[in-house]
């Protein structure tokens, strides 16, 4: 069988365009978009892991923060409770405190109560006490028993003082009325005379005199001349042990003060018992008064 090379030549020729159109027109594309979607899947690999990566950042980043957020929440609420608990206790003793200072100033109300009360009794019983005395001593003076206190008036004016006496010569020399003699009946003529004669004997000078009866002396006679008096009553005795009793009474109250403002400090521990001062038994007998008015 006879080669036909032309037509051979012709077939190789054909075929190696078509391999060359294959390769241009089919292949290369195919190629191009083969290596275009592996470029496009590589990239997209690239950016899943780049996301993945920025999810596990992220991820880690927000339970970073859930874990802060839990570590403040339970500081807060630890700080809450103690606040709580202290606000708590605050008020609690606010309220102690205000419901001891409402018994202590209840307490305080009734003592002062109590003790206004007792005053209040007392103070009555004395003024009835000496009111009596006095009613009594008036009732039971008698004329000749005022008499008597001339005598009494005498001696004193004789038993004075060199001082006393000085001051009472200057008071009758500088004044301009008479000395008043006061008593509560009046003095008979006899017992004027002799009060008379004791004045200026005493004073070595005529002395005025006017006498004048007084209701209100009980059992007493006074001397009175420019603002001095030379007296004697048993109103001065009552008035004397009156005085007494008042200052019993009142360092009475004094010591119960002090023994209270005691215990209330031995209570608090802040400070220990003192001894108490003794209180005077009775009061002293007054003397005969010469004064100023």
């Amino acid at each position: 069988m006879l080669i036909d090379w032309f037509t051979v030549g012709a077939q190789a020729i054909n075929f190696i365009i078509l391999v060359w159109l294959l390769k241009r027109f089919l292949y290369k594309p195919i190629l191009d978009a083969v290596d275009a979607r592996e470029k496009r899947i590589t990239t997209e690999l690239a950016d899943a892991d780049a996301k993945r990566a920025e999810a596990k950042k992220e991820r880690d980043e927000f339970q970073h923060k859930n874990e802060e957020f839990d570590r403040q929440r339970a500081e807060l609420l630890s700080k809450a409770r103690d606040v709580a608990k202290d606000e708590r206790q605050h008020l609690l003793d606010e309220a102690r405190r205000a419901a001891d200072a409402l018994s202590a100033k209840r307490q305080e109300t009734l003592r002062s109560d109590a003790h206004a009360l007792s005053e209040a009794i007392s103070r009555r019983t004395r003024q009835e006490v000496f009111a009596i005395a006095r009613k009594a001593l008036t009732d039971l003076a008698t004329t000749s028993l005022e008499e008597r206190l001339a005598e009494v008036l005498t001696r004193r004016l004789r038993e004075m003082d060199g001082k006393t006496k000085a001051g009472l010569a200057e008071a009758l020399k500088s004044a301009s009325d008479p000395a008043l003699v006061r008593s509560a009946f009046d003095l008979p003529a006899g017992q004027r005379t002799v009060i008379q004669n004791a004045l200026n004997e005493t004073f070595s000078a005529n002395i005025r005199v006017r006498f004048e009866t007084a209701p209100d002396l009980i059992c007493g006679i006074e001397l009175a001349t420019n603002g001095q008096k030379v007296a004697w009553s048993i109103a001065d005795y009552l008035a004397s042990l009156e005085e007494g009793v008042e200052e019993l009474l009142k360092e009475k109250n004094n010591l119960e003060a002090r023994s209270e403002a005691k215990a209330e400090l031995q209570h608090e521990g802040k400070a220990k018992p003192e001894p108490e001062a003794e209180v005077a038994s009775k009061p002293e007998e007054p003397e005969t008064r010469t004064k100023s008015q």
